[in-house]
């Protein structure tokens, strides 16, 4: 099923055509919302064909978004869409499906929502578990200001067990706002879902009996004649009963809301009419939505993990990904690394927030099953998870992206640094990552990590040093420990057969130069070098560091390049402020040193956006080119900063 049906024949898209406002929608019948739903399937599969994206997520949801803008007035009221993964449809329905040949491209519509592109988009968010929080904050400023809009907050199965969105149902649940949440239920975050809650939906979804039963004694009660309140509170005692004989628990209505469902998510006449039905509830109710990720692509459906974010074009018909020839993923050689030292070492455990192919550990998991853990959108909860594994002799290693970490802060500091456990912190995605923009900038991490008590920082120059970073890691015995790598392919370095533990604290001068110093990290150490090579070309040597230790520095390498005199240049793919450079500054500032020149290039202070990584890295001046004319500016008396001179003070 490639979804090549008469509707979705390439560039015959009748009504999508008409469609440039919600209001547009209005003018359809039930029944023309159909083929309207195949002209949008077919225009994403088209248009992610060519520029990537997130593909099953939005072939998911398309009726589902559809209904709700038939149903209700954006932007009077106002849609909250959780990660934004699924906004792709919302974005066609308000005037951007001319845009859509930019999806995630420098200057180009955005990959998520995004306030600053339409008066649609209410509520941003590149992180999971946010709606609950959102919705129950435009509904108190709704009522506080005597208004009587809708709030709707979409979110998914995935993400409902994230920990904040738990703490906003009990609010929500408490204080009886009139909100509708819709939970749109696929069984599937980025990768299966896990837990609890995740067996408690199968439940409903499978009970059907349940549901049917409910409504026929809910129905069957309101007959009865209301003769006392004896009788009354003994009739809502028997339907409470009759609920707990049904299924267990009753999650969301025992939190306050009035459950409809499971709706049929691709049934829009049965996704309108239970719309309207939530239109009548007072107070919160909770639409159960059962849709299926990559609906109508058969390689979606097949393969909805593959399908939920592509980054490459892919042939329509047979859905073959056009894979760029390279060298693989930092990801993809911290996977296997970690099954060697496993294979080694039981103690090891790895640890993950719902990302086991984002983080490598698809593998692992194969090779040691007991020893993989997926806990789901819940980083607080495996951070202190790792603690706890850590105190009990276990090696645990957190396989975390560097945004997502963010989320986990407090149990870092308190839970794992505080206590100074044990743990391994794999930090994928350091730096910038493309396409996914600002909201998934792995940019501050450094800042927010260093200055943590008894944590030590590491980042990589290259494959080869990662995995005797990861065996460094291992070895240590003395707290937390993390090592940090970009969202590239790999240098294509030989890699050592045997692997060794590096001296806490120690960089790598790897050229001798005069005059300046590069200090880099990571991928900045390659721009570096290449800075390097083009001013050895021009007769100016510099030399080069690979400041391979964020956390402890190198005392020893800064204090003789200080009794040198060396003009400092700390290059860094990450935040200006708190970040290496700040560290650097620090340590001459505590020593005494004061009249060191030091120039730092790092990300400024503002939020980068969606882009190529090259394009990122030109934006923000992390280019071998910027740090030539940085070394002859500074020579020549000048100063630059971000492609613009400025007269020395």
């Amino acid at each position: 099923m490639l979804l090549l049906t008469k509707q979705g024949k390439r560039g015959n898209r009748v009504l999508l055509s008409q469609i440039n406002d919600p209001s547009d929608l209005k003018k359809y019948s039930v029944e023309q919302l159909t083929p309207l739903a195949a002209e949008i399937r077919q225009f994403l599969i088209e248009k992610l064909s060519v520029t990537g994206g997130h593909l099953a997520p939005n072939l998911g949801v398309v009726e589902l978004t559809i209904a709700l803008h038939y149903c209700y007035n954006s932007p009077q009221d106002k849609f909250i869409f959780d990660v934004g993964h699924q906004a792709y449809v919302h974005k066609i329905l308000t005037g951007r499906k001319d845009q859509f040949d930019t999806l995630r491209k420098q200057n180009g519509l955005c990959g998520f929502v995004k306030r600053c592109e339409s008066e649609h988009d209410v509520w941003e968010a590149g992180h999971s578990s946010t709606s609950l929080s959102a919705a129950m904050g435009m509904a108190l400023a709704r009522d506080l200001k005597g208004e009587n809009n809708k709030v709707v907050a979409i979110i998914g199965d995935g993400a409902l067990t994230g920990g904040m969105a738990f703490e906003a149902l009990n609010h929500i649940g408490h204080e009886k706002k009139n909100l509708m949440v819709v939970l749109n239920d696929n069984e599937m975050s980025i990768a299966p879902n896990v837990g609890a809650l995740h067996n408690y939906l199968t439940k409903i979804r499978s009970d059907r009996n349940y549901l049917r039963a409910k409504d026929e004694v809910e129905q069957l009660l309101k007959k009865i004649p209301a003769i006392g309140g004896k009788l009354a509170k003994t009739a809502e005692k028997l339907k409470d009963s009759l609920k707990y004989l049904m299924v267990s628990g009753v999650l969301f209505e025992e939190l306050g809301f009035k459950y409809l469902g499971p709706v049929d998510g691709h049934d829009l006449p049965g996704l309108i009419d239970s719309f309207n039905q939530a239109n009548n509830v007072n107070g919160p109710v909770l639409v159960h939505v059962l849709t299926t990720k990559g609906k109508g692509y058969s390689p979606a459906e097949e393969d909805s993990f593959k399908w939920h974010g592509i980054t490459q074009p892919y042939k329509i018909e047979s859905g073959q990904v056009l894979k760029a020839v390279g060298n693989p993923m930092y990801t993809e050689v911290f996977g296997q690394t970690l099954i060697e030292l496993a294979e080694k070492d039981e103690r090891i455990i790895a640890v993950t927030p719902a990302m086991p192919g984002g983080s490598g550990l698809v593998k692992f998991a194969e090779y040691f099953p007991d020893r993989m853990i997926d806990v789901g959108i819940a980083e607080q909860h495996a951070a202190t998870m790792c603690a706890a594994l850590a105190m009990e002799g276990m090696k645990p290693v957190f396989a975390v992206y560097s945004t997502f970490m963010q989320r986990a802060y407090d149990q870092i500091v308190h839970d794992i640094c505080r206590h100074n456990a044990n743990v391994m912190f794999a930090i994928d995605r350091a730096g910038f990552v493309g396409a996914d923009g600002e909201t998934h900038q792995g940019v501050f991490d450094i800042a927010f990590l260093r200055h943590i008590p008894n944590m030590v920082l590491m980042m990589p120059k290259d494959e080869n040093e990662l995995r005797h970073m990861m065996k460094t890691a291992l070895d240590y015995n003395d707290g937390p420990i993390a090592y940090r790598y970009p969202r590239i392919n790999v240098l294509g370095v030989p890699l050592d057969e045997e692997l060794h533990t590096i001296r806490i604290g120690s960089w790598e001068k790897l050229r001798e130069g005069e005059g300046t110093t590069i200090i880099a990290v990571g991928p900045m150490v390659q721009v570096a070098e290449e800075a390097a090579e083009i001013l050895r070309r021009d007769g100016t040597s510099v030399t080069v560091v690979n400041a391979r230790f964020l956390k402890p520095l190198d005392n020893h390498m800064l204090l003789d390049l200080a009794q040198h005199g060396h003009h400092m240049i700390v290059l860094e793919e990450a935040s200006q402020a708190g970040s290496l450079g700040s560290a650097v500054l620090e340590f001459f500032a505590e020593h005494g040193l004061s009249g060191l020149d030091i120039s730092l290039m790092g990300v400024p202070d503002r939020f980068i956006e969606h882009g190529s990584i090259k394009e990122q890295l030109q934006e923000v001046g992390l280019t071998a080119e910027a740090v030539v004319r940085k070394v002859q500016e500074y020579r020549s008396g000048q100063q630059y900063t971000y492609g613009k001179k400025v007269k020395p003070s």
